[in-house]
């Protein structure tokens, strides 16, 4: 048995239709949610992360509120409480990730073009920021990048180092954290770039931890680069579109997962509304795109696979639902499963066992 947490906004400065933080029971076999709670009291709990030992939840505050939240988790029942809610000292933070040793979480600020470093504490709670530090630099060509964006931090596979993707920058920094200070420390090289304008929003490793794939959010494009775990370098190889040829329209991308097999990656399409499925060639890591499944909603902001590799759940932003699909073919085809869960402008999706 499993649990799903969805996280979305609430508040109307974002058109938040949300209650809150919905959680779920997963049913392992068949992949159905079954409704277990949804904790109001949360601002626009816009992305969320599981603490190391999956005693603790955490969200950001996304739009205005400028914040994250502690919650605790009950590992039985999957309920949630929330523990407290601190500043971020910025404005719209997009994403959190937590350290790999457990003792810091890390935002994304969107808005305020900045990545604030905040302590948890042993009982969960999180302390005031110990850093926050804004990004600088050239921005790209697309009237979308005026300033710095960062938009997700990812934490290496070593747990050594923390990536942030920089939209407005066309970069993605890498960092190492100080545990003393709780300061961020800029690698040397401190970026991997992605071509002009691309806008560079997620990013997933491949589980061998050699190969990043980096989602585009302006361009429609996913970037694959090497990554050396023993140095932080990010070496750019390829960049392919997440969209089908001749397609004409208004899009964006958003969310990007590779399968626990790593054999099959995938990117949402928000317009096209559709998951881009590519497979991996098991040499270099180069990415064949081998089709597309419509969500079933409007703008996929968000999706995720289930910790066992057999299901796939698209969060459509703008039509309120979560729909389930089963994974076939080692990864390479999505079948509708039927299941369509209703949950206020949903724009994250985590599992916890």
């Amino acid at each position: 048995m499993s649990f799903a947490y969805v996280g979305g906004y609430t508040e109307p400065d974002r058109n938040g239709r949300g209650e809150g933080i919905y959680v779920y029971r997963m049913d392992d076999t068949t992949g159905r949610w079954e409704p277990v709670q949804v904790l109001g009291g949360v601002k626009n709990p816009s992305f969320l992360a599981l603490s190391r030992d999956g005693r603790f939840l955490y969200a950001v505050n996304g739009g205005d509120a400028g914040g994250a939240s502690a919650l605790a988790r009950d590992p039985a029942t999957g309920k949630l409480a929330l523990l407290n809610t601190v500043s971020v000292r910025a404005n719209n933070p997009a994403h959190i990730a937590v350290d790999a040793t457990g003792r810091y979480a890390v935002t994304a600020n969107y808005s305020a073009g900045s990545v604030s470093v905040v302590p948890i504490g042993p009982d969960g709670q999180l302390g005031e920021p110990t850093d926050v530090r804004r990004h600088e630099g050239p921005t790209g060509p697309s009237p979308r990048q005026d300033g710095p964006h960062p938009h997700m931090v990812g934490v290496a596979p070593g747990g050594r180092f923390l990536l942030v993707n920089d939209l407005g920058l066309d970069k993605t920094f890498v960092y190492t954290l100080d545990l003393a200070s709780g300061r961020l420390v800029p690698n040397d090289p401190p970026y991997g770039e992605a071509p002009p304008g691309a806008g560079p929003r997620h990013l997933a490793f491949h589980p061998n931890g050699r190969w990043v794939y980096v989602i585009n959010e302006l361009a429609s494009t996913i970037s694959q680069f090497a990554w050396d775990d023993a140095t932080g370098r990010l070496e750019w190889l390829a960049v392919v579109s997440t969209l089908p040829a001749g397609f004409e329209g208004s899009n964006s991308t958003a969310q990007i997962v590779v399968h626990p097999n790593g054999r099959c990656v995938y990117g949402s399409n928000r317009g096209h509304d559709s998951i881009a499925i590519f497979r991996v060639a098991a040499a270099d890591g180069a990415l064949e795109l081998v089709g597309h499944e419509p969500t079933q909603g409007r703008t996929p902001r968000n999706f995720n696979v289930d910790p066992r590799g057999r299901f796939l759940y698209a969060a459509n932003q703008d039509s309120d639902t979560v729909v389930a699909f089963r994974i076939e073919e080692e990864g390479a085809r999505l079948l509708p499963t039927g299941q369509v869960v209703r949950a206020g402008s949903p724009s994250c999706v985590i599992f916890a066992a």
